[in-house]
This record gives C-alpha cells, structure tokens and sequence, in this order.
C-alpha cells in the first residue's frame, strides 16, 4: 500500500460527473484521512478549483489506490512517431499516442481523455511508467506466449472496453498476435485472432476486494456483453428476495 507519509502525491479523479477525466492524473496533497480504519483520503489539488473564481483549490474525497507518488525525473528522450505517451495538458497528465511530428520540438498527440489531436511540446510530454507494490515500472511490458491478458479494442460498438484474450506470439516491433476468450470471427467458427499493440494489452487485474462495498458515483470497470467497461454507478437498485413457487 502507499504510504500517506508523503505530501504530495498524483491523483487519479473519480467523483460524479468526471467520467471524462478518468486515465488522467494531477498533482495534489493528501489533507486527511476521511474516518479511522478506511482507506479513503480527502485530498487537495494543486491546479484544479473548486468554482470558476479561482480562489478555492478543489478538495475530493478518493480512495487510496487513486493515489500515487509523483514519478522521478526521467532521462532525456527522443520520441518518435507512434510512441505511446503521457501528455500534460488542462492542468494534468493524460494518456496519449503521438501521430505526427512537427518542426521546433513539438508533436501532434491524441489525448484519449479528450479523443482529439493536441499540439504539444516535447517539454510536455513523458514516458508511461505505473505504480505497481511500491515502485515505479514501464507501463508497457513484454508479453510471452500464453499469458492471459486483457486486450482493448476500438471496434465499433466495442469501443472502450477491456476482453480477455491469450498472447499466441509477437508479430512484429511491440505488437502481438493474440486470441481472444469471447469474441469469435464473423462465421462463428472459431475464436477471433488479431494482431494488437502493446500499449492495448494489459496483464489480467488481480482480484481486488472491495471493503466497503461500492457506492453512487463510484467509478467502476463493469463486466457486460463479454467484456469490461468503464463506467459509474448511477443508483443503486433496491435487490428482490428469491422467491419459493
């Protein structure tokens, strides 16, 4: 676990109405603890603000795996075109891809958050790295034949969603040829092979348990039509009694 020692830490936003913000980080401080024994935290923003005047720094109460220590300075690098990147844009840093290179230093980079191009500056710009037991790791690791994975497809009608899927072999510079659990091709036949990037395929998330159970606006990855979505709860259903006929 994190430890609250610090004071200044990346968040990651989940509150209602922030769906867009979801894969973004921002630079803020722990304020405190939300109740003994819980592992939420009332944290502060360095740039976000609570109204459009500007005097109050917006305040949100978060649970702890949103937050993460501030990433070490990085050593100077080249990027190129395609390179999977962390943009920092609107006060954050998003996730990114860049699709073209411009003159003076900048780039042309697709912010997921916002699904458009941004003109950037190399200055603007970072590896992805994540937070995994206590250290900073690449985002993007190398796959080996047989793992489980999950793997996120823009098809339409799919757009955005997470499926489980086995690495058969590399296909290429950081690119793998993987087949997925549920999905089949378009005869039914079989089950559907592709060719992926790297930066779309991720390790299959540990089990986590939820202590607290969840709540209305918690931001959640929800399973449905075969695969894992982002998403919020939005209301809690009141749950029917089985009922002996």
């Amino acid at each position: 676990m994190l430890s609250i020692s610090c004071s200044e830490f990346m968040i990651s936003r989940s509150s209602p109405g922030t769906m867009r913000f979801r894969g973004s980080w921002y630079a803020g401080t722990v304020v405190r603890r939300e109740a003994k024994n819980t592992n939420r935290y009332v944290v502060e923003y360095d740039q976000l603000y609570a109204d459009e005047s500007g005097e109050k720094l917006l305040q949100e109460t978060l649970d702890w795996v949103q937050l993460r220590p501030p990433p070490p300075p990085e050593k100077k690098v080249q990027f190129k075109f395609e390179d999977e990147v962390e943009a920092f844009y609107s006060d954050g840093w998003w996730e990114g891809a860049i699709i073209a290179e411009h003159s003076g230093g900048k780039f042309a980079v697709f912010l997921r958050g916002f699904d458009e191009q941004i003109v950037l500056e190399e200055k603007d710009l970072r590896l992805p790295v994540q937070w995994v037991q206590g250290k900073w790791e690449p985002r993007f690791e190398q796959f080996t034949q047989g793992m489980q994975v999950e793997v996120l497809t823009d098809e339409d009608g799919l757009k955005g969603a997470w499926f489980a899927a086995t690495i058969i072999e590399p296909s290429g510079e950081d690119k793998y040829l993987i087949e997925y659990k549920t999905l089949r091709n378009d005869d039914d036949t079989e089950f559907l092979r592709e060719v992926i990037r790297a930066c779309n395929i991720r390790p299959c998330p540990p089990e986590i348990i939820v202590v607290d159970g969840f709540k209305v606006w918690d931001a959640v990855d929800a399973y449905y039509n075969e695969g894992w979505w982002v998403g919020v709860i939005a209301k809690e259903e009141e749950r029917v009694p089985d009922l002996d006929l």
